[in-house]
């Protein structure tokens, strides 16, 4: 496998002769860091179908049910990159711990909460406690081995976990409001916060002074930072719900590229940056970026148009629907135990490419077949889950191998917020193009055929639209790993390799 160990410089002041050789070595590590994950994926997906029931039970408005969901990703999503920075200042195990205490205390707070506004209040307690355990959980994850193909392993196995809590999510929810208050939906936090917190407590070690970057945080930065990726992620929601024809959205927009542009000339001017952006120099980090964005574009157009076209277009109903979903979890499921082999057999660049490949593919089949039989649809949704599998855990890899030791979480932190980002932008795109084709209201009577034709056919423009930009962002990464290794070659390497070869 190509670049097997981190170098004897990453690791320096570590003990490398304590680092565990097989996952079993590391089972309360990895048991306490999987936690993390579900308790993650299980906050954002549980929770959804007890919204109906929320609104009853708290009378709440509209507004005040979309702010219940809205407000955790928009927290979410916004502090990573700050939280990343304070972890590689203050120790990643030393966040995570209280990053996890936060999350417990906000899910337990739930019991105490009789209106939407309180609800929404420890949404973003709970937004917050994510976004101190996100980025430190890949790091954490990361320094647990020293060999590429543990580390696969070990992202493989946290990462299904927390796809099982997807999967299930629904479904228990839907159980637990059968026979109890939807309260119990936040409050099942709590035990798994417990586990996560004593497996990562006893089960790996603190950072030592070498890994930690001591340098002050830039706070203007930080603040530039969270504002403009908070309003990229709003911006996304304000098109799809006001449509491009009011000024909100665009304000938004505006604003957002403004702080974008401010956080980045703060980055070049700052005698400590939050961020080096010397770090999208390296190989490694800049590809493995491209890759996150590329997927989180595209396969955003996916999961917002299916669920769409099959209660809508199709008239299935909610909970046909979400089987129809089905396949697209299962097989990120089934795929995660043969990432390894895959990568073991064609290297990590390689096996990005495939699963890049995979994904393409299964949006071309959505987008010029899905409009046909449901047959497309689950072909599209099982080649995308199982590209986009493949190629998140390499790309993730790719990314935390190419940082600095000391800057393991921010690079995490990059990693998320690029393709949450990404999502975000390609959701707006594909519903850009869907309100522009539709007149009126979506969710309204039975569709004619007409409004079914329209409708598909702005489908299937978005979905391409988001598919060619994929291609050209994957095409420019696929390019620089080309060079890059070409580079690393010695010349009597590249002397004995033809043009033929090379090309």
């Amino acid at each position: 496998m190509e670049r097997k160990s981190i170098t004897a410089e990453r690791v320096k002041g570590a003990d490398r002769t304590a680092m565990p050789r097989t996952l079993r070595a590391a089972w309360p590590a990895l048991a306490g860091l999987a936690a993390v994950f579900l308790i993650e994926m299980l906050d954002t997906s549980v929770l959804n179908v007890a919204l109906p029931t929320i609104a009853r039970d708290l009378s709440a408005s509209a507004s005040e049910l979309q702010w219940t969901s809205g407000s955790y990703a928009l927290v979410f999503g916004g502090l990573m990159l700050a939280f990343g920075a304070v972890a590689d200042r203050f120790g990643r195990r030393r966040v995570m711990l209280i990053g996890l205490a936060v999350f417990g205390l906000a899910s337990l707070s739930i019991l105490l909460v009789s209106s939407p506004i309180e609800l929404i209040i420890v949404r973003v307690f709970i937004g917050i406690a994510a976004a101190m355990t996100a980025p430190g959980s890949m790091a954490l994850s990361f320094r647990l081995f020293d060999d590429d193909a543990l580390r696969v392993r070990a992202t493989a196995l946290i990462s299904t976990v927390g796809l099982v809590g997807i999967a299930i999510g629904p479904t228990i929810g839907g159980l637990v409001l059968a026979v109890a208050p939807w309260q119990v939906l936040l409050l099942v936090n709590v035990p798994i916060t417990l586990l996560a917190f004593l497996g990562i407590r006893f089960g790996i070690r603190a950072d030592t002074t070498s890994e930690l970057h001591r340098v002050p945080i830039d706070v203007l930065g930080a603040l530039l930072g969270t504002a403009a990726i908070v309003l990229a992620l709003l911006a996304p929601t304000l098109f799809v719900d006001l449509g491009a024809h009011d000024p909100w959205p665009w304000i938004v927009t505006v604003t957002a590229v403004a702080g974008l542009i401010g956080f980045l000339l703060r980055q070049r001017l700052a005698a400590h940056p939050l961020i080096d952006l010397a770090l999208f120099q390296r190989p490694s980090v800049a590809t493995g970026l491209t890759h996150q964005a590329a997927l989180g574009l595209a396969t955003a157009g996916l999961g917002y148009t299916v669920t769409l076209q099959l209660q809508l277009a199709w008239g299935w109903p909610p909970a046909l629907a979400a089987l129809g979903t089905l396949p697209q979890v299962l097989a990120m499921i089934a795929i995660g135990p043969l990432v390894e082999r895959i990568v073991t057999k064609v290297g990590l660049d390689r096996a990005a490419a495939i699963g890049s490949a995979a994904v393409i593919v299964g949006l071309l089949a959505y987008a010029l077949c899905g409009h046909y039989h449901y047959t497309f649809i689950a072909i599209a949704l099982v080649l995308v889950a199982a590209g986009m599998r493949i190629t998140m855990i390499t790309a993730t890899i790719n990314v935390m191998r190419g940082l600095p030791a000391d800057r393991t979480s921010i690079g995490a932190a990059l990693n998320d917020t690029a393709q949450e980002i990404a999502s975000g932008i390609g959701t707006a795109v594909v519903g850009i193009i869907i309100a522009a084709s539709i007149a009126g209201a979506l969710a309204g009577a039975s569709w004619s055929p007409a409004r079914t034709a329209a409708f598909q056919n702005s489908v299937t423009l978005g979905v391409l639209a988001l598919t060619a930009t994929s291609v050209v962002l994957l095409a420019i990464a696929l390019i620089r790993t080309a060079l890059d290794r070409n580079r690393d070659r010695t010349p009597a390497e590249r002397a004995s390799t033809g043009p033929t070869q090379q090309a």
